[in-house]
């Protein structure tokens, strides 16, 4: 199992621990927040893969529950020590989401796979992470996946924001000329995909989706009128993205989705 060290480097000098702070990136996290939130009970068990600095291992085990967490990046682990508060119910294991063989079968009722499959390239290794969530989750229990969808990120990086030129990466075979479909590679660090892609990953496994879900809407894409938003105007719009992020007309354009199946 080869290491990305791509991925190693990005997050070595990159303050991931802000990235779901600002108002345009609190959606994301309020959203999977709330839909975590509706599948917890009292006394559940709480597996995050790929826990990064630990925001929402954090937030679990600061709101009662007992929550173990692995995560590649030794970076990303010790700045996860650095914000574990003395009364968190909580553990740090380094270990890579194609490999659990550490962790027992069915033993965690919510496992969340909220990073890993945004740095993994091939379906062979995106089925394995996958397989290996659903391994260490409880019968009954809940999964969620998310995805980087690529057609919101090119909309707002490409289109938008010029940070990718769109016409550069259609010569270098990033992107189909016809489709608009994206390809990536590790040196790229992000896989994005459509949930077309999703749901075949997905036709392999014998679980029950619950939501499919467009994390942060159009919320990157409008990121300076969103951080301008006074509180009152926030909740407004955090109302109507709760709304309308699961509408089968809106859940293409968003820069994250999140996936949440039941096994």
């Amino acid at each position: 199992m080869m290491t990305n060290q791509y991925l190693i480097n990005h997050y070595n000098n990159y303050d991931e621990d802000r990235r779901l702070v600002p108002k345009h990136g609190s959606v994301e996290f309020l959203t999977t927040m709330k839909y975590i939130e509706k599948y917890l009970k009292s006394g559940d068990r709480v597996l995050e893969i790929g826990a990064g600095t630990g925001r929402y291992s954090h937030a679990l085990a600061r709101a009662g529950y007992d929550v173990d967490a692995v995560e590649l990046v030794e970076h990303n682990i010790e700045i996860f020590k650095q914000n574990t508060q003395p009364n968190e119910k909580v553990t740090i294991a380094q270990g890579n989401a194609m490999d659990l063989s550490m962790l027992p079968d069915n033993a965690y009722d919510i496992t969340l796979l909220l990073g890993p499959l945004y740095h993994l390239y091939s379906k062979e290794d995106k089925q394995q992470a996958l397989s290996e969530a659903i391994r260490v989750t409880k019968p009954g229990g809940v999964v969620f996946a998310a995805y980087v969808i690529s057609d919101g990120c090119l909309l707002d990086e490409g289109f938008h924001r010029g940070n990718i030129n769109v016409a550069e990466y259609i010569q270098k075979g990033l992107l189909d000329p016809e489709t608009f479909a994206a390809k990536s590679q590790p040196k790229d660090l992000f896989e994005l995909v459509r949930k077309e892609d999703i749901d075949d990953l997905m036709s392999v496994f014998p679980v029950f989706r619950l939501n499919y879900v467009a994390s942060d809407g159009s919320a990157l894409f409008m990121r300076e009128a969103v951080d301008a938003m006074d509180d009152g105007l926030f909740e407004l719009y955090l109302k109507y993205h709760f709304a309308t992020c699961e509408r089968e007309d809106f859940v293409g354009i968003t820069s994250h989705s999140i996936d949440i199946f039941r096994k």
